[in-house]
Formats: structure tokens, sequence, C-alpha cells
């Protein structure tokens, strides 16, 4: 029997399955997302509940990769951010969302690419959340990140020479 490949599963004529390892299709799979360290202040209150003006925020990204198994990298997604309101910091926060992927017969040429572009989009929505929630909880309203296109901070990187690890300002 020859082999055939349908683009998603590599398959016999007959249409079964190859047996477990024969199959040799690029596979990513997301294995598990947690907080990895987390903290937040809130170094002025109550007094800073009383200041009418709006605090400006700064929020600072990055991005880390390591193998931590055979085929299964650890992707951090760090995020600081700093409220201020006149002079008077409002808040801090410092998160480093990780995830586990699963990389199966990966292109090295892609390797990278997937593990500080794609790899932090899909995780980005979770560490979100807990950012919004942490900021409402410490009693301000929820900050809500506007989306970050981690394909362009990558290629960015990568034209400044600088692909080791993407960092960047949202």
């Amino acid at each position: 029997m020859s082999e055939q490949d349908d683009g998603f599963i590599t398959t016999t004529v007959d249409g079964a399955p190859l047996a477990n390892g024969a199959d040799t299709t690029p596979a990513a799979g997301l294995i598990s997302q947690y907080v990895k360290d987390f903290s937040f202040e809130n170094p002025n209150a109550p007094a800073i509940f009383q200041n009418p003006t709006p605090p400006a925020i700064d929020v600072q990204f990055n991005i880390a990769s390591a193998q931590v198994g055979e085929d299964v990298y650890e992707i951090v997604l760090r995020i600081e951010v700093k409220a201020e309101a006149e002079g008077t910091v409002a808040f801090l926060v410092d998160l480093s969302y990780a995830g586990l992927f699963g990389l199966r017969n990966f292109p090295l040429e892609h390797l990278q690419p997937f593990l500080l572009a794609e790899a932090p989009r899909l995780i980005f929505p979770f560490a979100r959340r807990v950012l919004a929630d942490a900021v409402r909880d410490g009693g301000f309203p929820p900050l809500l990140l506007e989306p970050i296109d981690f394909g362009a901070v990558f290629l960015q990187q990568q034209e400044a020479g600088e692909a080791s690890g993407a960092f960047g300002t949202a």
C-alpha cells in the first residue's frame, strides 16, 4: 500500500491512519495554561480612591520560551502594569501567565515564530482576564487590554536582530 497525505492526517490508500509514531505531519497543541507568578499592589489605598484624576496606565510585556521536555515548550507571557495619578501610584500589577505547548514534527524554521508569536496569541485572552479581574478586585475599573499583534511584534524584533525574545509596550 502506498501512503497519501490528505493535508491533516497521513493515511494509507485504504484510508486507515498510520501506526503510532509513523505519522510525520506537524502538530501543535496547548497542553495546559496557568498563572506562574502574580502580584497586585495598591500601595496608596484608601487615599488613591479620593483622587478624581484618572490614572495614566503604562503596560509592558515580555515573552519567554523554554523547552521543558521532549517536544514540550513553556511559553511565559509577562505583563507589567503601572497606573499613576498625579505622581501617585494607583496600582501595580505583575503577571506571568504560562502555557505548555506540545509540538510534534515541527519544522525548525517555524518553531521560533510559533513560540514567540502564535503561542502568546493563544494564551493572551486568559492572561487578560486574570489581569482585568485583579484590577477590578483591587477597587478600580477593570483594565481591559487591547489585543496585541504578537506576530507583528515578533517580526519587528527579528528585523531589529533581537529574536531571542519579544518585548513591547501596549
